[in-house]
């Protein structure tokens, strides 16, 4: 069995995290620069035996696309090309940035740490991976 890997796809960052090889625990692994993405998912799947994507779906309220889905759809195309072998699952990623900071609250940290949004993305992507392993 390959490692989950999530994604909280984002403009500038984008938080990862994967789980164990039994696809039982969910762990942040790092947060990347977003122009950096595809090399590093590139050297990561070359290293490690990856089964599955799992990529955020920003929505509204409504239900509707939010804006970023643009990008997320140019990342997706290129990811689909560059690494064809591994699907790709979508899982809705409405609340994550929220639940990442109140996580961060509850388990103590200052409020400098709190500020650190790449360690709020990397929280956030596995909250979204957290949320597939619940549901799948």
């Amino acid at each position: 069995m390959g490692r989950i890997l999530a994604i909280d796809f984002g403009e500038k960052r984008t938080g990862i995290a994967v789980t164990d090889e039994l696809q039982i625990i969910a762990s942040g692994l790092t947060t990347v620069d977003t122009k950096d993405l595809l090399s590093f998912l590139l050297d990561y799947v070359q290293k490690e035996k990856v089964d599955l994507f799992i990529v955020g779906e920003p929505k509204q309220m409504n239900n509707s696309e939010s804006e970023s889905e643009q990008y997320i759809q140019h990342f997706l195309t290129s990811l689909e090309k560059k690494i064809p072998n591994i699907p790709i699952k979508r899982i809705d990623e409405r609340f994550t940035s929220k639940m990442a900071f109140q996580t961060m609250i509850d388990s103590g940290l200052k409020k400098k740490q709190r500020r650190n949004k790449a360690l709020v993305d990397e929280i956030s992507a596995t909250i979204i991976l957290q949320s597939y392993l619940y549901h799948k």
